[in-house]
Protein backbone atom coordinates (compact mmCIF):
# COMPACT_ATOMS: atom_id res chain seq x y z
CA UNK A 1 0.00 0.00 0.00
CA UNK A 2 2.93 2.60 0.45
CA UNK A 3 3.42 2.82 -3.23
CA UNK A 4 -0.22 4.54 -4.21
CA UNK A 5 -1.96 7.35 -3.10
CA UNK A 6 -4.68 5.70 -1.66
CA UNK A 7 -6.47 7.21 1.59
CA UNK A 8 -7.26 3.71 3.49
CA UNK A 9 -8.50 5.23 6.96
CA UNK A 10 -6.97 8.00 6.30
CA UNK A 11 -3.77 6.63 7.52
CA UNK A 12 -1.15 9.24 7.36
CA UNK A 13 1.97 7.63 6.01
CA UNK A 14 0.33 7.54 2.47
CA UNK A 15 0.26 11.35 2.33
CA UNK A 16 3.52 11.98 0.87
CA UNK A 17 3.31 12.84 -2.36
CA UNK A 18 3.31 10.01 -5.04
CA UNK A 19 6.30 12.03 -6.70
CA UNK A 20 9.01 10.81 -4.20
CA UNK A 21 7.89 7.17 -4.99
CA UNK A 22 8.07 4.17 -7.66
CA UNK A 23 6.77 6.07 -11.18
CA UNK A 24 4.76 3.44 -13.91
CA UNK A 25 5.30 5.74 -16.79
CA UNK A 26 7.54 2.94 -18.69
CA UNK A 27 4.77 -0.37 -18.13
CA UNK A 28 3.22 -1.95 -20.78
CA UNK A 29 -0.14 0.25 -21.76
CA UNK A 30 -3.75 -0.74 -22.51
CA UNK A 31 -6.28 1.27 -23.30
CA UNK A 32 -8.26 2.15 -20.44
CA UNK A 33 -12.27 2.04 -20.13
CA UNK A 34 -13.49 4.98 -18.42
CA UNK A 35 -16.85 5.04 -17.04
CA UNK A 36 -18.90 7.14 -14.76
CA UNK A 37 -20.54 5.64 -12.04
CA UNK A 38 -24.47 6.88 -11.28
CA UNK A 39 -27.30 5.97 -9.18
CA UNK A 40 -30.81 7.71 -9.48
CA UNK A 41 -30.32 9.38 -6.34
CA UNK A 42 -28.92 12.30 -4.58
CA UNK A 43 -26.67 10.31 -2.50
CA UNK A 44 -24.11 7.58 -4.05
CA UNK A 45 -21.07 6.66 -2.01
CA UNK A 46 -20.03 10.17 -0.46
CA UNK A 47 -21.98 10.80 2.66
CA UNK A 48 -23.96 13.94 2.43
CA UNK A 49 -22.23 14.89 -1.19
CA UNK A 50 -25.44 16.68 -2.56
CA UNK A 51 -24.66 19.17 0.26
CA UNK A 52 -21.45 20.63 -1.80
CA UNK A 53 -22.33 23.91 -3.20
CA UNK A 54 -21.15 22.83 -6.23
CA UNK A 55 -23.32 19.73 -6.35
CA UNK A 56 -26.45 19.87 -8.46
CA UNK A 57 -27.79 16.16 -7.73
CA UNK A 58 -30.55 16.68 -6.10
CA UNK A 59 -31.92 17.90 -9.43
CA UNK A 60 -31.91 14.95 -11.10
CA UNK A 61 -35.65 14.07 -9.72
CA UNK A 62 -37.11 17.13 -11.54
CA UNK A 63 -34.80 18.59 -14.43
CA UNK A 64 -33.80 16.85 -17.36
CA UNK A 65 -31.83 18.93 -18.12
CA UNK A 66 -29.68 17.96 -15.17
CA UNK A 67 -29.17 14.18 -17.08
CA UNK A 68 -28.96 15.65 -20.80
CA UNK A 69 -25.92 18.32 -19.57
CA UNK A 70 -24.00 15.28 -17.83
CA UNK A 71 -24.57 13.17 -20.79
CA UNK A 72 -22.89 15.89 -22.74
CA UNK A 73 -20.23 16.41 -20.26
CA UNK A 74 -19.23 12.57 -20.24
CA UNK A 75 -19.41 12.39 -24.10
CA UNK A 76 -17.38 15.80 -23.96
CA UNK A 77 -14.49 13.90 -22.07
CA UNK A 78 -14.86 10.70 -24.18
CA UNK A 79 -16.03 8.61 -20.90
CA UNK A 80 -16.90 4.97 -22.20
CA UNK A 81 -20.08 4.73 -20.51
CA UNK A 82 -22.33 5.23 -17.64
CA UNK A 83 -23.02 2.59 -15.23
CA UNK A 84 -25.86 3.12 -13.38
CA UNK A 85 -25.96 1.61 -9.81
CA UNK A 86 -29.54 0.37 -8.66
CA UNK A 87 -30.87 -0.56 -5.33
CA UNK A 88 -34.74 -1.54 -4.70
CA UNK A 89 -35.20 -0.69 -1.18
CA UNK A 90 -33.42 1.76 1.63
CA UNK A 91 -30.46 0.87 3.49
CA UNK A 92 -32.80 -0.02 6.76
CA UNK A 93 -30.77 -2.65 9.28
CA UNK A 94 -29.02 -0.09 11.33
CA UNK A 95 -31.01 0.81 14.29
CA UNK A 96 -33.95 -1.28 12.33
CA UNK A 97 -35.16 -3.29 10.82
CA UNK A 98 -37.78 -0.46 9.18
CA UNK A 99 -35.55 2.40 10.23
CA UNK A 100 -35.35 4.93 7.63
CA UNK A 101 -34.44 8.07 9.43
CA UNK A 102 -30.41 7.78 8.66
CA UNK A 103 -30.87 7.73 4.96
CA UNK A 104 -33.62 9.78 4.77
CA UNK A 105 -31.83 12.55 6.33
CA UNK A 106 -28.63 11.71 4.66
CA UNK A 107 -30.37 11.42 1.18
CA UNK A 108 -28.03 7.85 1.28
CA UNK A 109 -29.13 6.48 -1.86
CA UNK A 110 -32.05 7.21 -0.84
CA UNK A 111 -34.60 8.04 -2.38
CA UNK A 112 -33.99 6.31 -5.36
CA UNK A 113 -35.53 6.72 -9.19
CA UNK A 114 -35.62 4.13 -11.91
CA UNK A 115 -32.43 4.73 -13.90
CA UNK A 116 -33.94 3.00 -16.76
CA UNK A 117 -35.79 6.64 -17.66
CA UNK A 118 -32.70 8.38 -17.73
CA UNK A 119 -30.94 6.55 -20.33
CA UNK A 120 -33.17 8.25 -23.24
CA UNK A 121 -32.89 11.49 -21.54
CA UNK A 122 -28.74 11.29 -21.87
CA UNK A 123 -28.57 9.19 -25.58
CA UNK A 124 -30.93 11.57 -27.06
CA UNK A 125 -27.88 14.15 -26.66
CA UNK A 126 -25.17 11.95 -27.94
CA UNK A 127 -24.04 9.43 -30.21
CA UNK A 128 -20.92 7.00 -28.39
CA UNK A 129 -21.78 7.47 -24.31
CA UNK A 130 -22.95 3.76 -23.80
CA UNK A 131 -24.93 2.33 -20.69
CA UNK A 132 -24.90 0.29 -18.70
CA UNK A 133 -28.05 -0.38 -16.62
CA UNK A 134 -28.45 -2.40 -12.96
CA UNK A 135 -31.80 -4.54 -12.73
CA UNK A 136 -32.00 -7.16 -10.19
CA UNK A 137 -33.77 -11.20 -11.31
CA UNK A 138 -36.20 -10.93 -8.74
CA UNK A 139 -37.63 -7.49 -9.33
CA UNK A 140 -39.47 -8.77 -12.19
CA UNK A 141 -40.32 -11.51 -15.25
CA UNK A 142 -37.16 -12.08 -17.61
CA UNK A 143 -39.61 -11.82 -20.32
CA UNK A 144 -40.74 -8.13 -19.44
CA UNK A 145 -36.96 -6.93 -18.77
CA UNK A 146 -36.45 -8.63 -22.44
CA UNK A 147 -39.04 -5.73 -23.28
CA UNK A 148 -37.38 -3.05 -21.45
CA UNK A 149 -34.00 -3.79 -21.96
CA UNK A 150 -34.95 -4.26 -25.87
CA UNK A 151 -36.27 -0.78 -26.26
CA UNK A 152 -34.07 0.45 -24.90
CA UNK A 153 -31.32 -0.88 -27.10
CA UNK A 154 -33.30 0.13 -29.55
CA UNK A 155 -33.32 3.71 -29.42
CA UNK A 156 -30.12 4.51 -28.34
CA UNK A 157 -28.87 2.53 -31.28
CA UNK A 158 -27.11 -0.48 -29.59
CA UNK A 159 -25.73 1.44 -26.47
CA UNK A 160 -26.73 -0.46 -23.99
CA UNK A 161 -25.88 -3.31 -21.13
CA UNK A 162 -27.12 -5.42 -18.48
CA UNK A 163 -25.61 -5.18 -14.83
CA UNK A 164 -27.20 -8.62 -13.82
CA UNK A 165 -28.23 -8.53 -10.05
CA UNK A 166 -29.77 -10.93 -7.04
CA UNK A 167 -30.02 -8.25 -4.75
CA UNK A 168 -28.98 -7.90 -1.25
CA UNK A 169 -31.22 -6.36 0.32
CA UNK A 170 -34.23 -7.65 2.99
CA UNK A 171 -36.27 -4.12 2.67
CA UNK A 172 -36.45 -4.85 -1.15
CA UNK A 173 -37.62 -8.40 -0.82
CA UNK A 174 -40.17 -7.91 1.76
CA UNK A 175 -41.61 -5.22 -0.79
CA UNK A 176 -41.22 -7.28 -3.89
CA UNK A 177 -41.65 -10.97 -2.62
CA UNK A 178 -43.82 -10.48 0.46
CA UNK A 179 -41.02 -12.03 2.39
CA UNK A 180 -37.49 -11.99 3.37
CA UNK A 181 -34.45 -12.98 0.45
CA UNK A 182 -33.98 -16.74 -1.03
CA UNK A 183 -31.08 -18.26 0.21
CA UNK A 184 -27.77 -17.09 -1.66
CA UNK A 185 -28.09 -20.25 -3.13
CA UNK A 186 -31.27 -19.91 -4.48
CA UNK A 187 -31.07 -16.25 -5.81
CA UNK A 188 -27.86 -17.41 -7.69
CA UNK A 189 -30.24 -20.83 -8.76
CA UNK A 190 -32.97 -18.40 -9.70
CA UNK A 191 -30.11 -15.98 -11.46
CA UNK A 192 -28.69 -18.86 -13.76
CA UNK A 193 -32.62 -19.71 -15.44
CA UNK A 194 -33.52 -15.97 -15.40
CA UNK A 195 -30.74 -15.28 -17.75
CA UNK A 196 -30.69 -18.46 -19.97
CA UNK A 197 -34.54 -17.12 -20.23
CA UNK A 198 -33.11 -13.79 -21.64
CA UNK A 199 -30.64 -15.33 -23.90
CA UNK A 200 -33.27 -17.07 -25.51
CA UNK A 201 -35.70 -14.18 -25.96
CA UNK A 202 -33.17 -11.95 -27.21
CA UNK A 203 -31.27 -14.52 -29.53
CA UNK A 204 -33.74 -17.22 -30.66
CA UNK A 205 -37.16 -15.81 -31.08
CA UNK A 206 -36.25 -13.53 -33.54
CA UNK A 207 -34.42 -14.74 -36.36
CA UNK A 208 -31.81 -12.28 -37.94
CA UNK A 209 -33.63 -10.46 -40.91
CA UNK A 210 -37.11 -11.31 -40.00
CA UNK A 211 -37.74 -7.60 -40.21
CA UNK A 212 -38.92 -6.51 -43.63
CA UNK A 213 -40.68 -3.70 -43.04
CA UNK A 214 -41.81 -4.35 -46.96
CA UNK A 215 -44.29 -1.68 -47.79
CA UNK A 216 -45.14 -2.80 -50.83
CA UNK A 217 -45.54 -6.56 -50.00
CA UNK A 218 -47.58 -5.05 -46.43
CA UNK A 219 -45.05 -7.57 -44.68
CA UNK A 220 -43.83 -5.75 -41.46
CA UNK A 221 -42.61 -9.26 -39.82
CA UNK A 222 -41.57 -12.63 -41.75
CA UNK A 223 -43.97 -14.54 -39.56
CA UNK A 224 -41.25 -17.55 -40.11
CA UNK A 225 -38.77 -15.78 -38.82
CA UNK A 226 -40.18 -15.94 -35.48
CA UNK A 227 -40.32 -18.97 -33.16
CA UNK A 228 -41.60 -19.44 -29.68
CA UNK A 229 -38.81 -20.26 -27.30
CA UNK A 230 -41.55 -22.72 -24.99
CA UNK A 231 -39.06 -22.41 -21.98
CA UNK A 232 -40.57 -24.39 -19.05
CA UNK A 233 -38.00 -24.68 -16.56
CA UNK A 234 -38.31 -24.55 -12.22
CA UNK A 235 -38.53 -21.04 -11.75
CA UNK A 236 -40.14 -19.72 -14.72
CA UNK A 237 -42.49 -21.04 -17.95
CA UNK A 238 -42.03 -18.67 -20.58
CA UNK A 239 -43.81 -19.55 -24.27
CA UNK A 240 -42.47 -16.34 -26.17
CA UNK A 241 -41.41 -15.04 -28.00
CA UNK A 242 -39.77 -11.52 -27.25
CA UNK A 243 -42.40 -8.79 -27.65
CA UNK A 244 -39.54 -6.23 -29.10
CA UNK A 245 -37.64 -6.63 -32.76
CA UNK A 246 -33.94 -7.29 -32.10
CA UNK A 247 -31.89 -4.55 -32.01
CA UNK A 248 -28.13 -3.70 -33.99
CA UNK A 249 -26.29 -6.04 -30.84
CA UNK A 250 -29.35 -8.37 -30.86
CA UNK A 251 -28.33 -8.83 -27.02
CA UNK A 252 -27.47 -6.04 -25.12
CA UNK A 253 -24.13 -6.27 -23.28
CA UNK A 254 -24.08 -8.57 -19.97
CA UNK A 255 -22.68 -7.03 -17.13
CA UNK A 256 -22.08 -8.50 -13.59
CA UNK A 257 -20.52 -7.11 -9.86
CA UNK A 258 -21.01 -10.49 -7.45
CA UNK A 259 -18.04 -10.51 -5.64
CA UNK A 260 -19.26 -13.91 -3.98
CA UNK A 261 -17.93 -17.30 -4.76
CA UNK A 262 -21.82 -17.88 -6.80
CA UNK A 263 -21.30 -13.70 -8.28
CA UNK A 264 -18.24 -15.09 -9.47
CA UNK A 265 -19.20 -17.99 -11.35
CA UNK A 266 -22.39 -16.64 -12.61
CA UNK A 267 -19.79 -13.64 -13.98
CA UNK A 268 -17.06 -16.40 -15.02
CA UNK A 269 -19.52 -17.81 -17.38
CA UNK A 270 -22.20 -15.14 -18.60
CA UNK A 271 -20.38 -11.15 -18.49
CA UNK A 272 -18.76 -9.24 -20.96
CA UNK A 273 -17.81 -6.99 -18.26
CA UNK A 274 -17.49 -7.31 -14.52
CA UNK A 275 -17.36 -4.71 -12.04
CA UNK A 276 -15.61 -5.19 -8.80
CA UNK A 277 -15.22 -3.35 -5.80
CA UNK A 278 -11.72 -3.38 -3.61
CA UNK A 279 -9.53 -1.73 -1.64
CA UNK A 280 -6.35 -3.22 -2.29
CA UNK A 281 -4.57 -3.89 -5.81
CA UNK A 282 -3.57 -7.21 -3.93
CA UNK A 283 -7.54 -8.01 -3.49
CA UNK A 284 -8.18 -6.63 -6.60
CA UNK A 285 -5.93 -9.06 -8.97
CA UNK A 286 -6.71 -12.21 -6.61
CA UNK A 287 -10.56 -11.59 -7.84
CA UNK A 288 -9.58 -10.75 -11.28
CA UNK A 289 -7.19 -14.28 -11.51
CA UNK A 290 -10.28 -16.36 -9.96
CA UNK A 291 -12.83 -14.73 -12.36
CA UNK A 292 -10.63 -15.58 -15.13
CA UNK A 293 -9.22 -19.81 -14.03
CA UNK A 294 -13.20 -20.41 -13.40
CA UNK A 295 -14.19 -18.67 -16.83
CA UNK A 296 -11.24 -20.83 -18.76
CA UNK A 297 -11.48 -23.97 -17.05
CA UNK A 298 -15.67 -24.30 -16.05
CA UNK A 299 -16.41 -22.56 -19.61
CA UNK A 300 -14.18 -22.66 -22.42
CA UNK A 301 -14.52 -18.48 -22.29
CA UNK A 302 -11.38 -16.76 -24.20
CA UNK A 303 -10.62 -14.17 -20.90
CA UNK A 304 -9.65 -11.50 -23.36
CA UNK A 305 -12.91 -11.10 -24.06
CA UNK A 306 -13.89 -10.11 -20.15
CA UNK A 307 -13.21 -6.85 -19.09
CA UNK A 308 -12.71 -6.22 -15.87
CA UNK A 309 -13.15 -2.83 -13.64
CA UNK A 310 -12.03 -0.88 -10.47
CA UNK A 311 -15.07 1.70 -8.56
CA UNK A 312 -12.62 4.52 -7.62
CA UNK A 313 -13.37 7.94 -6.37
CA UNK A 314 -10.76 10.42 -7.12
CA UNK A 315 -10.10 13.65 -5.19
CA UNK A 316 -7.33 16.29 -7.47
CA UNK A 317 -5.86 19.80 -6.11
CA UNK A 318 -3.57 21.50 -8.15
CA UNK A 319 -0.84 20.18 -5.53
CA UNK A 320 -0.58 17.43 -3.15
CA UNK A 321 -1.89 19.76 -0.28
CA UNK A 322 -4.43 21.45 -2.15
CA UNK A 323 -5.87 17.79 -2.88
CA UNK A 324 -5.41 16.57 1.11
CA UNK A 325 -7.42 19.92 2.19
CA UNK A 326 -10.06 18.64 -0.45
CA UNK A 327 -10.65 15.45 1.30
CA UNK A 328 -10.88 16.76 4.80
CA UNK A 329 -13.46 19.55 3.45
CA UNK A 330 -15.46 16.36 1.72
CA UNK A 331 -15.03 14.14 5.08
CA UNK A 332 -15.88 17.34 7.21
CA UNK A 333 -19.05 17.54 5.34
CA UNK A 334 -19.99 14.10 5.76
CA UNK A 335 -20.76 14.50 8.79
CA UNK A 336 -23.61 12.00 9.49
CA UNK A 337 -22.10 8.97 11.22
CA UNK A 338 -25.43 7.29 11.55
CA UNK A 339 -25.72 7.51 7.89
CA UNK A 340 -22.51 6.13 6.95
CA UNK A 341 -23.09 3.30 9.90
CA UNK A 342 -26.64 2.37 7.96
CA UNK A 343 -24.59 2.08 4.64
CA UNK A 344 -22.21 -0.22 5.86
CA UNK A 345 -24.99 -2.37 7.69
CA UNK A 346 -27.27 -2.45 4.41
CA UNK A 347 -24.06 -3.79 2.41
CA UNK A 348 -23.56 -6.61 5.26
CA UNK A 349 -26.73 -7.09 6.97
CA UNK A 350 -25.18 -6.67 9.99
CA UNK A 351 -27.03 -3.87 12.56
CA UNK A 352 -23.92 -1.58 13.71
CA UNK A 353 -25.88 -0.20 16.48
CA UNK A 354 -25.55 -3.41 18.82
CA UNK A 355 -21.57 -2.86 18.95
CA UNK A 356 -20.26 -0.71 21.21
CA UNK A 357 -18.38 2.53 19.84
CA UNK A 358 -14.97 0.88 20.66
CA UNK A 359 -15.49 -2.41 20.32
CA UNK A 360 -12.98 -4.56 17.79
CA UNK A 361 -15.31 -5.57 15.89
CA UNK A 362 -12.59 -7.92 13.50
CA UNK A 363 -12.13 -9.95 17.17
CA UNK A 364 -13.02 -13.51 17.09
CA UNK A 365 -16.09 -12.45 19.29
CA UNK A 366 -18.15 -10.70 16.94
CA UNK A 367 -17.29 -13.55 13.95
CA UNK A 368 -20.57 -12.07 12.44
CA UNK A 369 -18.83 -9.03 11.70
CA UNK A 370 -15.23 -9.64 11.46
CA UNK A 371 -15.05 -11.21 7.91
CA UNK A 372 -17.22 -8.11 6.28
CA UNK A 373 -13.96 -5.86 7.97
CA UNK A 374 -11.03 -8.13 6.48
CA UNK A 375 -11.22 -6.10 3.83
CA UNK A 376 -10.68 -2.86 5.55
CA UNK A 377 -8.25 -5.02 7.55
CA UNK A 378 -6.56 -5.83 4.87
CA UNK A 379 -6.21 -2.34 2.86
CA UNK A 380 -4.99 -0.38 5.87
CA UNK A 381 -3.01 -2.52 8.35
CA UNK A 382 -2.40 0.81 10.05
CA UNK A 383 -5.31 1.06 11.79
CA UNK A 384 -4.66 -1.00 14.84
CA UNK A 385 -8.19 -1.31 15.91
CA UNK A 386 -11.07 -1.69 13.54
CA UNK A 387 -14.27 -0.31 16.04
CA UNK A 388 -17.57 0.78 15.03
CA UNK A 389 -15.68 4.59 14.92
CA UNK A 390 -12.78 3.55 12.56
CA UNK A 391 -15.18 1.84 10.06
CA UNK A 392 -18.21 4.56 9.88
CA UNK A 393 -14.74 7.13 9.33
CA UNK A 394 -13.57 4.84 6.53
CA UNK A 395 -16.84 4.89 4.49
CA UNK A 396 -17.64 8.19 4.83
CA UNK A 397 -16.31 9.71 1.17
CA UNK A 398 -15.64 6.80 -0.86
CA UNK A 399 -17.99 4.28 0.53
CA UNK A 400 -17.18 0.69 -0.97
CA UNK A 401 -14.43 1.67 -2.95
CA UNK A 402 -10.68 2.70 -3.07
CA UNK A 403 -9.87 6.77 -2.97
CA UNK A 404 -7.26 8.20 -4.84
CA UNK A 405 -6.32 11.55 -3.67
CA UNK A 406 -3.15 14.00 -4.98
CA UNK A 407 -2.74 16.07 -8.33
CA UNK A 408 -3.11 14.56 -11.54
CA UNK A 409 0.06 13.22 -12.09
CA UNK A 410 -0.05 11.54 -8.70
CA UNK A 411 -3.38 10.24 -9.35
CA UNK A 412 -2.44 8.88 -12.80
CA UNK A 413 0.53 7.42 -11.00
CA UNK A 414 -1.69 5.16 -8.85
CA UNK A 415 -4.27 4.23 -11.73
CA UNK A 416 -1.25 3.22 -13.29
CA UNK A 417 0.17 1.49 -10.63
CA UNK A 418 -3.44 0.03 -10.00
CA UNK A 419 -3.54 -1.21 -13.51
CA UNK A 420 -0.21 -3.15 -13.91
CA UNK A 421 -0.49 -5.14 -10.78
CA UNK A 422 -4.24 -6.51 -10.84
CA UNK A 423 -4.48 -6.27 -14.99
CA UNK A 424 -8.21 -4.17 -14.99
CA UNK A 425 -9.41 -2.99 -17.83
CA UNK A 426 -10.75 0.68 -16.21
CA UNK A 427 -12.58 2.31 -13.64
CA UNK A 428 -15.87 3.35 -12.53
CA UNK A 429 -15.61 7.01 -11.37
CA UNK A 430 -18.10 8.12 -8.84
CA UNK A 431 -18.32 11.75 -7.62
CA UNK A 432 -17.79 13.48 -4.56
CA UNK A 433 -19.54 16.29 -6.12
CA UNK A 434 -21.69 16.14 -9.53
CA UNK A 435 -20.50 17.78 -12.19
CA UNK A 436 -17.25 19.17 -10.20
CA UNK A 437 -15.80 15.93 -10.00
CA UNK A 438 -16.48 14.43 -13.38
CA UNK A 439 -15.14 18.19 -14.83
CA UNK A 440 -11.98 17.62 -12.81
CA UNK A 441 -11.40 14.21 -14.30
CA UNK A 442 -12.05 15.37 -17.60
CA UNK A 443 -10.49 19.03 -17.41
CA UNK A 444 -6.88 17.31 -15.33
CA UNK A 445 -6.96 13.89 -15.16
CA UNK A 446 -8.05 12.42 -18.40
CA UNK A 447 -5.53 14.80 -20.39
CA UNK A 448 -2.64 13.28 -18.38
CA UNK A 449 -4.08 9.63 -18.95
CA UNK A 450 -4.25 10.36 -22.66
CA UNK A 451 -0.66 11.33 -23.04
CA UNK A 452 0.41 8.48 -21.33
CA UNK A 453 -1.30 6.47 -23.44
CA UNK A 454 -3.93 4.96 -21.52
CA UNK A 455 -7.11 5.80 -23.11
CA UNK A 456 -8.93 6.66 -25.78
CA UNK A 457 -8.12 9.99 -27.87
CA UNK A 458 -11.30 9.67 -29.39
CA UNK A 459 -14.36 7.64 -30.01
CA UNK A 460 -13.51 5.01 -32.47
CA UNK A 461 -15.56 5.54 -35.71
CA UNK A 462 -17.87 3.71 -38.08
CA UNK A 463 -19.62 3.97 -41.15
CA UNK A 464 -22.89 4.85 -40.08
CA UNK A 465 -21.81 7.47 -37.34
CA UNK A 466 -21.65 5.52 -33.99
CA UNK A 467 -20.37 2.35 -32.42
CA UNK A 468 -22.63 -0.37 -30.21
CA UNK A 469 -21.28 -0.45 -26.55
CA UNK A 470 -20.32 -3.78 -27.69
CA UNK A 471 -18.16 -2.77 -30.71
CA UNK A 472 -16.39 0.10 -28.02
CA UNK A 473 -15.43 -2.81 -26.24
CA UNK A 474 -13.97 -5.59 -28.20
CA UNK A 475 -14.86 -4.44 -31.74
CA UNK A 476 -18.06 -6.76 -32.93
CA UNK A 477 -21.71 -6.02 -32.24
CA UNK A 478 -22.46 -9.82 -31.22
CA UNK A 479 -20.97 -11.88 -28.63
CA UNK A 480 -17.65 -13.67 -28.38
CA UNK A 481 -17.79 -17.51 -30.11
CA UNK A 482 -16.66 -18.70 -26.68
CA UNK A 483 -19.23 -17.12 -24.80
CA UNK A 484 -22.02 -19.25 -23.67
CA UNK A 485 -25.28 -18.05 -25.36
CA UNK A 486 -23.50 -17.36 -29.09
CA UNK A 487 -24.71 -20.49 -30.46
CA UNK A 488 -28.04 -19.52 -29.70
CA UNK A 489 -28.47 -17.08 -32.36
CA UNK A 490 -31.11 -17.72 -34.94
CA UNK A 491 -28.70 -16.70 -38.06
CA UNK A 492 -30.56 -14.98 -41.49
CA UNK A 493 -31.81 -17.81 -44.11
CA UNK A 494 -31.62 -20.65 -41.21
CA UNK A 495 -34.88 -21.97 -41.09
CA UNK A 496 -36.81 -22.50 -37.97
CA UNK A 497 -36.31 -26.41 -38.02
CA UNK A 498 -32.58 -26.44 -39.48
CA UNK A 499 -32.19 -23.94 -35.92
CA UNK A 500 -33.80 -26.27 -33.91
CA UNK A 501 -31.61 -29.12 -35.19
CA UNK A 502 -28.80 -26.81 -34.46
CA UNK A 503 -29.35 -26.36 -31.28
CA UNK A 504 -30.31 -30.05 -30.13
CA UNK A 505 -27.18 -31.06 -31.61
CA UNK A 506 -25.14 -28.84 -29.78
CA UNK A 507 -26.29 -29.71 -26.12
CA UNK A 508 -25.90 -33.54 -26.57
Amino acid sequence: MTESNIIDEGASHLQEPLSKRQKYHDTPKKTLIINAFLMGSAGNQTINSWRNEDDKSSDLFEDPSYWTDLAKLLEKGKFNAVFFADVLGPYDVFKGPGNLEPVAIAGSQFPVSDPSYFIPLMASVTKNLAFGLTISTISEQPYHLARRLGTLDLITNGRVGWNIVTSYLQSASRNLLGADLPSNSERYERAEEFVDVVYKLFLSSWRDGAVLKNKQLGVFTDPKGLRHINHKGKHFTVPGPSFTQPSQQKLPVIIQAGASPKGKELAARNAEVIFFSHLTKEALKAAVEDVKTIAKTKFNRDVSKIKFLCLATVIIGKTHEEAWEKYEEKKKLADNDDAAAAMFSGWTGVDLSVYGEDDVLDSKEHHAIASNIKKFKDADPSVKKWTKRAIIDKIKVSGSGVIFVGTAEEVADAIEDWVTHSDIDGFNFTATSIPTSFEEIINELLPVLRKRGLIQQDYPTSPNGHLTFREQLFGSKFLDPTHTAYNLRWHENESKEEYESRIAESVK
